[in-house]
């Protein structure tokens, strides 16, 4: 465990081998998440849907995702990497496949609603590959699995329709390619469970000494992780609000006061978890070998709220830029400028990974997100006098940063607290939906232009929080059931 190198060719290894299965885990969780968006026309002309209707399907499809990781990070800290994902990845099969042969669009919804948790599939991976790779090479690990992983969204937009109207064919080509991608999903989680482990042979796996809530190491860094959690519930809360007749109507008044309650009920009852798993230490402190700064937990999410949230949000928008801002473009050119900016994922997130790993994890972070900030900034400046390939190159530069940025932020993850890595992952990323949502309910009252400035400027605020970032060094601990303090390496 102490090569720096990562050799995606040596499958002799067992660390390349797991994070290999993870990626493929990863990518096909995203395949089956979006695989509905692609069909669009398709899915309304079956179902004779209004515009109103595709998008409130859009809204349900990540209303779930942002608890869900929440929950996901419990779980997988709890009963492992490989048993979760591969759970999830069955479950996510039936749900599809029940989707593909829904009759109504209460059913699509119900069903779009509660694939919205393989959304949190990327939560998993991270402890996995935590688990398997040192402190050395973990950045550039955790960015191949991220980028590698996440590229399949874009896949399932590029295959989809050449598999439902070419393979298939008919009226219900779109249902056989959404069933296939959930047959393989299936399928794909017994093989993870089969060929996947959670350590390395000898490893110990570190789970949290109490469910419920992240374990925090003093009554300022409890009082944080409580307001942390407030966003998410705002965010749940618009998210009701556009499904409510004044948003596309999908629900009724009252059914969005129901949920309006749930979510106060929800946060007192969560308050109330994360009491009792702290109850100890706010009573009685606990030993500084087990300590660590939540402020670190705090700021990953805050930028990944900048970095995935704005390029959830950007992508979706993107496409209708170019073809509104360029005269003449065809609907098809526009699709495809748009989906270079998540093309650049491949590439991208493991440089972010490596630049961490290398140049160091605050520095990389802030010289990242700072790019990110001044590439949304010129964004904001493009018209339709600009030279179209400079346009493009703007916005490749810009989604570099981006994306490297997503993975100088889960460098960092994996080197906070190993027993927690899940939970800290899940935080981490419903910030980043958390983000998605924010800037797209922006963009319903902005222009695209000051859509660019507000992502920018919001950007300099978290290149500022990054300083607050404590260069991971030494080890880290944690405790075997038997009382032995286990140190880790994190330099």
């Amino acid at each position: 465990m102490s090569s720096s190198t990562v050799n995606l060719l040596d499958l002799q290894d067992p660390k390349i081998r797991t994070l290999h299965l993870s990626w493929v885990a990863f990518f096909l969780s995203f395949v089956v998440w979006f695989n509905h968006a692609p069909l669009k026309p398709l899915i309304m002309a079956s179902f004779d849907m209004t515009g109103d209707q595709w998008k409130a399907l859009l809204t349900l499809n990540v209303a779930l995702t942002i608890p869900a990781r929440i929950v996901i990070g419990m779980l997988v800290d709890r009963f492992g990497p490989r048993h979760v994902y591969a759970i999830l990845l069955v479950s996510a099969g039936i749900f599809c496949t029940a989707f593909a042969f829904a009759q109504s669009y209460e059913q699509l919804a119900l069903l779009r609603l509660l694939l919205g948790f393989v959304g949190a599939g990327f939560v998993i991976g991270i402890r996995m590959v935590g688990e398997w790779f040192p402190a050395k090479s973990v950045g550039l690990a955790q960015g191949i699995y991220g980028g590698w992983g996440n590229f399949g969204s874009a896949a399932a937009a590029f295959t989809l329709p050449t598999v439902a109207v070419v393979v298939f064919g008919g009226e219900d080509g779109w249902r056989y390619s959404i069933l296939l991608t959930g047959v393989v999903a299936f399928f794909y989680g017994i093989f993870y469970y089969i060929k996947a482990r959670n350590t390395p042979k000898g490893s110990t796996y570190f789970k949290p000494k109490k469910s419920g809530g992240l374990e925090v190491s003093s009554p300022r860094d409890f009082w944080l992780y409580v307001a942390m959690n407030v966003p998410m519930y705002i965010i749940l809360s618009v998210l009701v609000w556009k499904l409510s007749p004044s948003g596309t109507a999908l629900i009724t008044d009252s059914t969005a006061y129901i949920l309006y309650g749930l979510f106060v009920v929800l946060f007192v009852f969560q308050f109330s978890q994360i009491r009792k798993v702290n109850r100890e230490m706010l009573e009685h402190g606990i030993d500084e070998s087990d300590k660590y700064e939540f402020k670190q937990v705090a700021v990953l999410a805050w930028a990944y709220f900048v970095t995935f949230g704005s390029e959830l949000a950007v992508v979706s928008m993107l496409p209708a830029f170019f073809l509104e801002t360029f005269e003449g473009m065809s609907l098809a050119a526009a699709g495809a400028l748009g989906s270079a900016f998540a093309f650049m994922n491949l590439v991208a997130r493991p440089s972010g990974g490596w630049f961490s790993d290398r140049f160091g994890r605050r520095k990389s972070l802030t010289l990242l997100i700072a790019g990110l900030s001044v590439g949304y900034l010129v964004l904001s400046q493009i018209n339709g006098s600009w030279p179209l390939i400079f346009a493009v190159v703007a916005v490749m530069c810009c989604s570099f940063f981006v994306q490297a940025g997503e993975g100088a932020v889960f460098a960092i993850v994996p080197l906070i607290k190993r027993r927690m890595t899940g939970q800290i992952a899940g935080l981490t990323g419903a910030f980043g939906n958390v983000g998605a949502v924010t800037y797209l309910t922006i963009f319903t009252f902005v222009d695209a232009s000051t859509f660019f400035l507000v992502i920018g400027l919001s950007a300099i605020g978290v290149v500022a929080l990054a300083q607050l970032i404590t260069e991971p060094n030494g080890h880290i601990t944690e405790v075997l059931p038997d009382g032995t303090v286990h140190l880790i390496d994190v330099s």
